[in-house]
C-alpha cells in the first residue's frame, strides 16, 4: 500500500467529499457577506440557527496529527473559515502553545499574543478569514464539552460569534482508524434547551460521567461533515506524507497500552456498580430499568464499551500485522512455494 492508497483510505473512512461543482466557492471570502451576518446575529433569535458544520480535508489532518502529538496532554488551537446559511465551513486551523494537564487545557497570555501576530500575519499575506472556532483534544475520554469547556464556549459565544467549538479524541482515533470527531456550541445562560433528543451513544470512563451528565444540557453538538478540492488536494498530499510516515513508524497497540489499562479498570468499575445495583434492586423486589432499551440499560452500556475495547484491540493487531507483512517479510522464504 503506498501513500496515495492509504490516504485513499483514510478519506473514505472520514467519508471526505470531494466538492467539484464551484468548488472555489466554498473557500472564497466575501468580507461584505461576512459583516452582514455579523449584523444581523441570526444566533440571537434560534439558540440552534447554527446545524451544521463542513470541515476541509486539510483542516482535519492537521488538528488530527496536533491532537495526537500532544498524547496524553489535552492540546489546543483555533479554526479559520466563514458562516453560510445555518453552517460552519472550517477551511484552516493552527495550533495554540498553550499549557495543557491529562484534564484541561487553557489558553495563557502568551497563547492570545501568538493568535493575534498570526492573524495578523495571514492579512498581510491575503488570508482574510476569521477565526470561527476552537478545537482541543480529549485524550481517551471521548467527545463532549466538560464544564471548563462549556465555560470557554459560552464566554466565547458571547463576545466572537459565531463561533464553533470541536473536539477531538486522538486515542480513539488511532485505535479506531478515523478521527473521532465532534462539533459543539452551547446554548445562551438562562435560555432552557428544546426537549432533549436522542444522541448516540459513547463511552464515557466512570470519574468522567458526572461532569458529563451535569453539563450535558447546556450544549447541543452540530452534524459534521468533509470535504477536499483540488484548491487544497496538493497540501493535503505535502501534510500526508508527514501523517503517513508517522502512523507507519507508529504502534496504536504501544502508544495506548496505558489508555487500555484504563479502560479496563473503568470497564471493571462499572461492572461492580451494576452488580451493586442489582443486589439492591432484587433485595428490595425492584425492577432494574425494564422499561428502558437493552442498550440503554448499565449492563448494555458495559457490553458495549466491551465491544468498542476489543473491536480496537482487534484492529491494532491487525494493523501490527499488516506492516510486519510490509516491512519484516522475507520474500525468499516463499520461494518454490
Amino acid at each position: 500500500m503506498d501513500t496515495t492508497d492509504a490516504m485513499r483510505r483514510w478519506e473514505l473512512e472520514n467519508e471526505v467529499e470531494w466538492h467539484q461543482e464551484g468548488e472555489d466557492e466554498l473557500y472564497r471570502y466575501d468580507a461584505a457577506e461576512q459583516a452582514a451576518v455579523l449584523a444581523k446575529k441570526p444566533w440571537t433569535t434560534d439558540p440552534q440557527y447554527y446545524k451544521h458544520v463542513r470541515v476541509s480535508a486539510l483542516a482535519l489532518l492537521k488538528m488530527a496529527m496536533h491532537c495526537r502529538s500532544g498524547g496524553d496532554i489535552e492540546v489546543m488551537g483555533l479554526m479559520q473559515g466563514k458562516v453560510a446559511g445555518d453552517t460552519f465551513i472550517v477551511i484552516d486551523t493552527f495550533a495554540l502553545p498553550v499549557e495543557g494537564t491529562e484534564t484541561r487545557v487553557n489558553a495563557q497570555s502568551e497563547a492570545y499574543e501568538y493568535m493575534v501576530e498570526f492573524m495578523q500575519s495571514q492579512k498581510a499575506s491575503g488570508r482574510h478569514e476569521n477565526v470561527v472556532g476552537w478545537y482541543h483534544s480529549h485524550p481517551g475520554y471521548g467527545c463532549w464539552l466538560s464544564g471548563i469547556d462549556v465555560s470557554t464556549q459560552m464566554l466565547n459565544q458571547t463576545y466572537q460569534e459565531p463561533f464553533l467549538a470541536i473536539v477531538i479524541d486522538p486515542i480513539r482515533t488511532a485505535a479506531a482508524g478515523r478521527v473521532e470527531i465532534g462539533a459543539f456550541r452551547t446554548f445562551p445562560q438562562g435560555v432552557k434547551p428544546p426537549g432533549a433528543t436522542a444522541s448516540e451513544y459513547q463511552t464515557i470512563p466512570l470519574n468522567k460521567i458526572e461532569d458529563f451528565g451535569v453539563h450535558a444540557d447546556e450544549y447541543y453538538s452540530l452534524g459534521i461533515s468533509f470535504f477536499k478540492s483540488s484548491l487544497d488536494s496538493q497540501l493535503l498530499k505535502l501534510l500526508w506524507n508527514k501523517y503517513w510516515v508517522s502512523t507507519l513508524s507508529s504502534s496504536p497497540l504501544l502508544m495506548s497500552s496505558q489508555f487500555l489499562a484504563g479502560q479496563i479498570k473503568d470497564l471493571s468499575d462499572k461492572l461492580e456498580q451494576v452488580d451493586g445495583s442489582f443486589d439492591r434492586s432484587s433485595r428490595f423486589g425492584i425492577g432494574m430499568g425494564a422499561d428502558q432499551k437493552k442498550d440503554e440499560k448499565p449492563l448494555g452500556k458495559v457490553l458495549h464499551d466491551s465491544k468498542n475495547i476489543a473491536g480496537e484491540q482487534v484492529s491494532g493487531q491487525i494493523t501490527q500485522l499488516i506492516k510486519h507483512l510490509l516491512f519484516n517479510h522475507d520474500p525468499r522464504c516463499c520461494k518454490g512455494h
